[in-house]
């Protein structure tokens, strides 16, 4: 077992990983029907998204002797109705200056971050808008 999720009422749950002891509480979305007080279901999807992208990439970098400490994500989820789901994901990434990667290094990255688990498992109907910024 991976989790155990209890809800707490209110719209409100606690999520316990199991192999930590890490809790997550989630809230409903204001516009629907929550206080927003926590990440929602939804927001964990986007993030989750973000988050297997740059782990996925700094495993592949380790591999090639890069590190990509302070490298940064922008997460934006916007949702659709009818029915009522993620219509899209907007990725920002940024990487530090000093990195000074060639082309071949980063489109290896960029690449690895395009084929990441979370990915391929959200929907295919869904939009991602992944730009990668190399400054």
């Amino acid at each position: 077992m991976t989790s155990q999720i209890i809800y707490k009422g209110d719209l409100r749950t606690t999520s316990t990983h199991l192999q930590s002891g890490t809790v997550i509480e989630t809230d409903a979305p204001t516009d629907n029907q929550g206080k927003g007080e926590r990440f929602s279901p939804t927001d964990l999807v986007a993030n989750a998204l973000g988050t297997c992208m740059i782990t996925t990439m700094a495993i592949k970098a380790r591999s090639m002797n890069i590190h990509l400490d302070g490298t940064k994500l922008d997460v934006t989820k916007i949702m659709v109705s009818d029915p009522r789901r993620i219509g899209k994901i907007i990725v920002h990434v940024f990487f530090p200056a000093a990195l000074g990667l060639d082309d071949k290094q980063k489109d290896t990255l960029e690449k690895t971050a395009r084929t990441c688990p979370v990915e391929r498992t959200l929907h295919p109907d869904f939009e991602l808008d992944l730009q990668f910024n190399w400054q």
